[in-house]
């Protein structure tokens, strides 16, 4: 992206008036609903009022970022037809939100949950478990976060041609994102995603008429052309990338489901129907979007073969372009393109800076310092305590130190290892406490492990779903040798039987 011939005053017009309309939401959701924002439902949940058009647009923009959009597609380049991969690991996440995510909105709706650490204590009433439950989300969404604002600042840059520097790029984006979130909550942040969805959607679709228009317009002519010039990019992928496949539709969809800003879109839907209804839309997007961007990239090795592995990471740029020397039209609709990309970035962000405040806000001040605090004061201390960490990830962003970095980046792994106690603790009454403690506890361990030590794994299987297996056999095995009744589980007969889930919950206002 930082080539891009469209770039420039055009770039630097598009991102301010994205910025323009983000403040605007965040201060008209502010205004919707006069002071319930001050109470932790309403500005962390949107007061559990989201309809369908905005709870699949925030779910939309949860699952999908801008930087996957322009990182996606030179993996396609380099991989070729074996990164089709990328359309059923996305799938895999919405599988097993269908798995859980119906079930358990009707006990949240019921206990008036509003973060995830609220069903690990509701279900094993361990303090234990709920502490390392939210190290874990903690931890994994500050690297989400760190990711986003690295890529935020390069998105900004090339889109303006340096004409907005990456550090001055990223903290105004960073202010904007601050503002229309502490305005507007779970509210603002829902409203400025379905613009963003939109813009992203636009944009990806205009890449794809584009890239085909130069290419003739025929996907088999590029089949013909790369059987012939490059075929190990269509032929069939060896064992060890087959079970590579396989293993991250596994590990991407237990851990992409299990970020806490996705359980809090569940929780935040206005009724158990909006809810399935949005994730049947969701359904399609992981071939409306990744499948896309693939063919993006498989087309481009036609376009403009022989980049090398680092030329390729500017791919997007290099198309669009190509893509904008088309016509006037087209022109247009890229500068808007990667102003949206940008955009969605942003919207990812904000997503997780929410849920980490909400976290920091219920979890630990409310839980372990302010025990008797106001709502009002909760949800305060949850803002200050996302700024604070937005300044820190800020300063690791630009000067990450070596082996802290490498740390750091663990994210899929770690989080990944709370499945067991959602999905298992949802459906199986047997489940205890001190076993998924034991089970969270050493998948962390080994999927760290294997990570800091660079290890691929075994065979293509990544150490976070290695250590998400150990995880599952300690907390079967122990709940097994443990007594049925372990008196630290919680009593959860009342909430998994038929019946109660059939009973529709009471809308909850904020």
């Amino acid at each position: 992206m930082n080539d891009l011939a469209f770039a420039g005053t055009a770039g630097v017009i598009v991102l301010v008036a994205y910025a323009a309309i983000m403040l605007l939401v965040g201060f008209l959701a502010g205004r919707e609903r006069p002071g319930s924002n001050k109470s932790v439902r309403g500005y962390y949940l949107a007061g559990n009022g989201l309809g369908l058009v905005a709870l699949f647009f925030t779910l939309y923009a949860t699952q999908y970022s801008g930087n996957s959009v322009v990182g996606y597609a030179p993996t396609g380049y380099r991989m070729g037809v074996a990164w089709w991969q990328s359309v059923p690991f996305m799938t895999s996440i919405i599988v097993i939100y269908l798995l859980f995510a119906p079930r358990l909105y009707v006990i949240a709706k019921r206990e008036g949950f509003v973060t995830p650490v609220d069903w690990i204590r509701h279900r094993f009433r361990s303090s234990a478990v709920a502490l390392l439950a939210t190290i874990l989300m903690l931890w994994g969404l500050g690297n989400y976060l760190l990711e986003q604002l690295v890529a935020m600042g390069h998105a900004i840059a090339g889109l303006t041609g340096e004409t907005i520097p990456y550090q001055l790029g990223v903290v105004g984006f960073v202010v904007v994102m601050l503002v229309y979130s502490w305005a507007g909550g779970m509210r603002a942040v829902a409203y400025t995603d379905v613009m963003q969805g939109i813009a992203l959607l636009v944009g990806i679709f205009a890449l794809l008429f584009g890239v085909l228009y130069l290419v003739g317009g025929d996907l088999g002519s590029v089949t013909q052309q790369l059987r012939e010039s490059d075929p190990a990019k269509i032929g069939v992928p060896d064992m060890d990338t087959s079970i590579n496949w396989f293993s991250m539709i596994v590990m991407i969809g237990f851990g992409a489901a299990m970020y806490p800003h996705a359980i809090q879109r569940i929780y935040a839907a206005r009724s158990e129907r909006t809810l399935k209804r949005s994730l049947a839309a969701m359904a399609w997007m992981p071939l409306l979007t990744t499948g896309v961007v693939c063919v993006v990239g498989i087309v481009g090795i036609v376009l403009v073969p022989g980049l090398s592995d680092s030329e390729s990471e500017q791919l997007v740029g290099i198309l669009a372009n190509r893509v904008a020397d088309i016509n006037p039209l087209f022109w247009v609709i890229m500068v808007i393109f990667f102003g949206g990309v940008v955009a969605a970035i942003v919207s990812t962000a904000d997503s997780a800076l929410l849920s980490f405040s909400s976290v920091v806000s219920r979890d630990i001040y409310a839980r372990y310092i302010g025990r008797e605090s106001s709502e009002r004061a909760q949800v305060m201390v949850g803002k200050v305590a996302g700024v604070i960490a937005i300044a820190i990830l800020l300063v690791l962003a630009w000067n990450p130190p070596g082996s802290l970095y490498d740390i750091f980046v663990l994210k899929m792994e770690l989080i990944s290892q709370i499945a067991p106690a959602f999905i298992l603790g949802l459906y199986w009454k047997r489940l205890s406490a001190w076993p998924v403690f034991l089970g969270m506890l050493t998948g962390a361990l080994v999927a760290s492990a294997l990570t800091i030590v660079g290890s691929d794994g075994w065979h293509g299987v990544p150490g976070g779903l290695i250590g998400l297996g150990a995880n599952v056999v300690i907390c079967v095995v122990g709940s097994l040798l443990l007594p049925h009744r372990d008196p630290e589980s919680a009593d959860t007969e009342h909430y998994v039987t038929p019946a109660a889930l059939a009973t529709p919950p009471a809308r909850v206002e904020a």
